[in-house]
């Protein structure tokens, strides 16, 4: 398996067409060749490192597996079952919110004689499953029997930002297991992806809810995402509070703390609404739903249609019940507050001084946590306390790669830039434009949370770039 995060990360789907009678046939691993930026230093990549998973057959000749385990790849090959023979590999779609993606391989002869394997329903708990997978780097498919023991919400720690729902079983599920099938009556009912350290035969799989919405959203050739009301949930379980909005004592509502500046979510719903209903489903004064058997977090209710699809509603306005449509969009504005892949890190580098959007990527890899409570206050908190002083793209002084032109800098990066000779900096675009179109002797530098500052000399930050850029070995100023 490619990694073990906070949890074990350790797939499938496409709905399957026929009934493997050898499912383990159509499980293959997976091995990746991958190479991550450097936050710190954007130009910069990691050493190539090898990871492997578990993949399995699903309609339409592709593999499914887990997003982490193809993640920044740069060379992907897949083995069949008993088959010492590699196959190249490519990602067709890939989900890093929900840890899955879809395989392609070059050469079609590598499908032959394996079946789709189809996808079932969600598992009840206490009912038996099967893992299939090669974990721990082994060459054999392995077999783990175990009991669903638990579904509820869970974060997903691929990205870790997003929560999901999500199956707990005792089955043994160890890194190289990511993205192997969990299987029940011969049909797929997860994909393994990930575990908790320390806890003992404890893993968890992406349920099919969650797997048919990813192979749903991809029917139109592009992936848009699991969309977000945009709303904070708090219980209404006490009396009094139940009393004081003149809601009746049936344990039935739960009300609406907080709206983040999402239009369409704005226009429907209020703060100190009361939902009564969503999606057909009744909501508990504790805030949770009762799905398929299971009593879970209200959200999933919010993730069942697609971008840009509607959900009914019932809520508790003013004393008076009324029913409404939510309509629900993709809402990617907390994307920079998890992992990121695929796209590379913008930057721009002037006078030695390099600059780039603050992220949680950054942030974990910042030496000096002490140091981050501002950008975390910016990353995490503003949008929803102070929503109208957000800045389109907070930008960072990352780092200062020294040289005579910069030598007498007292800051030397892991700051919040606020301004630069007068122009409020709103995204990456305005620190260039601050430094080419000075007209002063010296940039100024501000910087958050204090408002403090530093000066460069322009004329010989200009006349250092070239030099700063040729001994860093740095191709380009800039990545926009």
């Amino acid at each position: 398996m490619k990694r073990f995060l906070a949890c074990l990360l350790l797939g499938v789907s496409l709905s399957l067409t026929a009934h493997a009678a050898e499912p383990e046939k159509s499980v293959v691993q997976v091995m990746t060749f991958s190479q991550s930026p450097d936050w710190i230093a954007p130009w910069r990549f990691s050493q190539v490192g090898r990871g492997t998973g578990t993949g399995f057959v699903v309609n339409g000749k592709k593999i499914m597996t887990n997003a982490h385990v193809i993640g920044w790849g740069k060379q992907i090959l897949v083995k069949r079952y008993q088959d010492p023979r590699p196959y190249r590999a490519k990602v067709a779609f890939v989900a890093h919110e929900c840890d899955l993606a879809l395989l392609e391989v070059e050469d079609k002869d590598f499908f032959s004689g394996m079946e789709a394997l189809q996808i079932g329903d969600l598992p009840e708990v206490r009912s038996t499953v099967t893992t299939m997978g090669y974990p721990a780097g082994g060459e054999q498919i392995s077999f783990t029997r175990g009991v669903v023991s638990r579904i509820e919400m869970q974060g997903y720690v691929h990205m870790g930002n997003r929560a999901f729902l999500t199956v707990q079983t005792d089955a043994a599920i160890n890194p190289g297991n990511s993205g192997g099938p969990v299987i029940q009556d011969d049909k797929v009912v997860g994909v393994a992806f990930q575990g908790t350290p320390g806890l003992e035969n404890t893993g968890f799989f992406i349920p099919p809810p969650v797997i048919n919405h990813f192979l749903k959203d991809i029917e139109d050739g592009k992936y848009d995402g699991f969309p977000r009301a945009g709303i904070s949930i708090m219980p209404m379980q006490n009396p009094a509070f139940r009393k004081l909005a003149g809601l009746p004592d049936n344990d039935v509502g739960a009300r609406v703390d907080n709206i983040l500046p999402i239009e369409s979510t704005r226009k429907a719903l209020k703060v100190d609404d009361v939902l009564l209903e969503v999606g057909g489903y009744r909501v508990g004064s504790d805030a949770t739903i009762l799905y398929k058997g299971n009593r879970v977090s209200l959200s999933v209710a919010f993730q069942e249609p697609q971008n840009g699809e509607s959900i009914p509603v019932k809520l508790w306005r003013e004393g008076k019940e009324v029913s409404t449509k939510l309509p629900l969009f993709v809402d990617n504005e907390d994307l920079p507050t998890g992992s990121q892949y695929d796209v590379l890190p913008r930057y721009y580098v002037y006078g030695g001084m390099v600059f780039t959007p603050l992220s949680m990527d950054y942030l974990r890899r910042l030496p000096r946590a002490g140091s981050t409570a501002a950008m975390l206050y910016e990353l995490n908190y503003r949008r929803r306390e102070k929503p109208e002083t957000v800045r389109e793209e907070p930008i960072v002084l990352s780092t200062v790669m020294a040289h005579p032109v910069n030598a007498n800098l007292q800051v030397r990066g892991a700051v919040l830039v606020d301004k630069i000779n007068g122009i409020k900096i709103n995204k990456l675009e305005d620190v260039i434009r601050a430094f080419a179109e000075a007209k002063t002797d010296q940039h100024i530098m501000e910087f958050l949370p204090k408002g403090g500052f530093e000066c460069i000399e322009r004329k010989d930050a200009d006349a250092a770039n070239a030099e700063i850029m040729k001994t860093y070995n740095i191709s380009s100023d800039r990545r926009l």
